[in-house]
């Protein structure tokens, strides 16, 4: 498919111009380590010891990775974030990041922070998102249990109906400020207790225009089909689809897991399936605009540029409301703003909570751009030539002011 540019994404000037020479600089050295996977898994084994046995590492931590990839600790703390952002027409999703927790007091502590998130959302003037993950407000264990089929107990039976509950509320509430949401996909071994949850949700809160978004994670090779199973079955029960789309972010869990315990990979035999299976999810969600809304989150440029032409081909405005681009908080600066600057609807992940709490979140992220073939790499040629352009304007600048 020959690409005809609605938007450059090396328009470096427009790409960097939120960031500070400071913050560019601090930026190349975060990703100039990411190049090194050993650096990164010596960095993340030291980080999980330094903070199990009280170290003083957490300035650090927070003044490096943590700066870079999340908005603060707090719903207030990512205020100076969200800021940012909108001042160039991007949207934030602020994704309270705590993983991991066990209680049922901790899975409700989680709900009420979401709730206020959806409340903070609410207030903003445009691009209205939250999101969250189910494994924030339930057991992983009964979840797992729930997708293999096995009876659960009574007791089991009402923490199940629980999860449920928090998960209605949240979406509820989200109904009543006309604020979107996005639910996470995780690991496929807990997603069908997520998909029923997902879908009923839809199924209740969809019914004017797609509120709750399920999310499809296409390096899994069923999910092409999945995507229009679910959009027909969404058309013939009266509600509409809203589809995240994005590539994943387990693939060397699900392989290793598929391996162990000799069932059938769910993952893409290569990049290339996964690349041509959200392609063609994208132009699904286009083509059946008028009863999806299509969430596009990826860092592949490649696929944002492909998705401006098939919006182009349908003769859709550049800001239809059925359609966001999607970054995370930290990542694809270049696309992002330049996106937004030709008037596309862009939103950013901005994760946030206390800084040890959102270890895995920051871990997942060292290790995906040192696992994905050129993302770290892309990132530091970009802020490179960015730096060594600021550097000659200020040269010629100093030079004009002599004369």
């Amino acid at each position: 498919m020959e690409l005809k540019k609605f938007v450059d994404f090396d328009e470096l000037e427009v790409a960097f111009r939120a960031k500070t020479d400071e913050a560019l600089k601090k930026r190349h050295f975060i990703f100039s380590t990411m190049q090194w996977p050993w650096l990164v898994k010596l960095g993340t084994s030291l980080t999980k010891f330094a903070l199990a046995t009280g170290l003083p590492v957490k300035k650090l931590i927070k003044s490096t990775i943590f700066d870079i990839f999340c908005g603060g600790e707090t719903l207030d703390g990512c205020q100076r974030s969200s800021n940012e952002l909108a001042a160039f027409g991007i949207g934030a999703i602020f994704d309270y990041s705590v993983e991991g927790e066990k209680s049922e007091e901790g899975f409700d502590q989680t709900t009420n922070e979401i709730l206020r998130t959806i409340e903070r959302a609410g207030e903003m003037e445009y691009i209205r998102f939250s999101a969250f993950k189910v494994t924030g407000l339930a057991s992983f264990d009964l979840l797992e249990k729930i997708h293999a089929g096995e009876k659960l107990t009574q007791e089991e039976e009402a923490a199940y109906a629980r999860v449920f509950d928090r998960v209605d509320r949240i979406c509820r509430l989200a109904y009543e400020k006309d604020v979107s949401v996005l639910i996470d996909a995780e690991e496929t071994w807990i997603q069908k207790p997520i998909d029923e949850i997902s879908q009923k949700m839809m199924s209740i809160y969809n019914r004017e225009k797609a509120l709750i978004y399920y999310t499809f994670q296409m390096y899994c090779h069923s999910m092409l089909d999945n995507l229009k199973s679910m959009h027909r079955q969404a058309v013939d029960s009266g509600y509409r689809l809203g589809a995240k789309l994005v590539r994943g972010a387990y693939m060397e869990k699900e392989r290793d897991r598929a391996e162990e315990l000799g069932y059938k990979d769910p993952i893409q035999p290569n990049k290339e399936a996964t690349d041509r299976d959200f392609d063609l999810a994208v132009r699904y969600c286009v083509e059946n605009i008028h009863q999806i809304g299509l969430f596009c989150g990826t860092h592949n440029e490649i696929s944002n540029y492909k998705l401006t032409l098939v919006m182009d081909e349908f003769g859709l405005q550049k800001n239809d409301h059925r359609i966001y681009f999607s970054q995370l908080y930290g990542m694809s600066d270049h696309i992002s703003f330049n996106l937004a600057d030709a008037g596309y609807n862009v939103i950013k992940y901005v994760p946030y909570g206390p800084l040890k709490a959102t270890i895995p979140y920051l871990i997942r992220r060292a290790n995906e751009n040192t696992s994905v073939k050129g993302q770290s790499g892309r990132e530091l040629s970009l802020l490179r030539k960015e730096m060594s352009r600021r550097k000659l304007f200020k040269k010629q600048l100093g030079h004009q002011d002599k004369f």
